[in-house]
């Protein structure tokens, strides 16, 4: 990894402001070569696995993992080649697509709430509660047509986001209380470069089922998108629960970036495996001999 590395550059904490137009979607090659890369990534894996192993004994903490992004920035991809390496028992992935009618007669946090880890897990949620304020957002007819709340509620939408920003933080919060962290990934694409994805997905005959028309309507609205991505994190953004906003045009760079934010999420938890007595120690170690007993008569 590049000596210049700190994930410290992306994160977002609430000390210092977001601007959209002065985050990177590129930075210098973490990597020397495609086998550098590879060698990182592997290790980056590795060291995950370790620590979701020690997690899961420890069984204290969860962790909660949150991408969110504009359509083909590679959130699958990245969550695909950083986490295939863990432990599949330890690791569950969520995706987000839009909210039944059953989804819709609940409140906005409730489909998310099921599928929240538990201790020694870490859970991926692929788009999140965070569409409330980004899609929701940029499309309020959504709110006022499709979710069943009250006109009066409504009425003032400056008021509704600001509610929904103070719902948010306090879950965030509320989850941080009982031991589960949350980490949040803004995978930070240009333009330019969404549509050369989008293109590629038309192109290529195995990623035609990928591509959705409405992703070039959402793309003609890139301008209230990132004006929303950065008054959601602004307003999200806490030591507790931070952002962390990755350059995302080259993919590479990208999962090394997130490899790396995770093992430093996961470090920062207070994690040891369980110590075991003298008294059970010692039961342990008589137990080895029954071992062998057994192995001398079965032989």
């Amino acid at each position: 990894m590049s000596k210049s590395f700190k994930s410290d550059n992306f994160r977002y904490d609430g000390s210092r402001p977001f601007h959209h137009k002065k985050a990177a979607t590129k930075i210098n090659d973490l990597y020397k070569d495609k086998a550098d890369y590879a060698s990182q990534l592997e290790e980056f894996r590795t060291e995950i696995d370790q620590l979701q192993s020690l997690m899961y004994a420890h069984n204290r903490y969860g962790l909660l993992v949150i991408f969110q992004a504009m359509d083909a920035a590679g959130k699958d991809s990245t969550i695909k080649h950083v986490l295939s390496g863990v432990n599949p028992i330890g690791v569950k992935i969520q995706s987000f697509k839009r909210p039944s009618d059953n989804e819709l007669d609940h409140d906005f946090l409730w489909r998310h709430i099921q599928h929240l880890p538990q201790r020694g897990d870490i859970t991926i949620f692929n788009r999140s509660h965070y569409e409330e304020v980004l899609v929701v957002k940029v499309h309020p007819e959504i709110l006022t047509n499709s979710q069943k709340l009250p006109k009066e509620l409504t009425k003032d939408l400056d008021k509704v986001w600001k509610q929904r920003y103070n719902d948010i933080g306090n879950f965030e919060k509320y989850l941080y209380h009982n031991g589960i962290r949350v980490v949040k990934i803004f995978l930070n694409i240009s333009q330019l470069e969404q549509g050369k994805q989008l293109i590629e997905r038309i192109e290529d005959p195995t990623k035609n089922w990928k591509f959705e028309e409405d992703d070039i309507k959402e793309r003609a609205k890139w301008k209230e998108y990132m004006h929303a991505y950065e008054e959601a994190i602004n307003a999200t953004a806490t030591e507790k629960a931070p952002w962390y906003v990755v350059p995302a045009d080259d993919k590479k760079n990208m999962r090394l970036i997130v490899g790396q934010i995770l093992i430093e999420e996961l470090k920062n938890m207070n994690m040891s495996f369980p110590e075991t007595t003298t008294e059970r120690h010692a039961a342990l170690q008589k137990l080895i001999e029954t071992i062998h007993e057994q192995d001398r008569s079965a032989q």
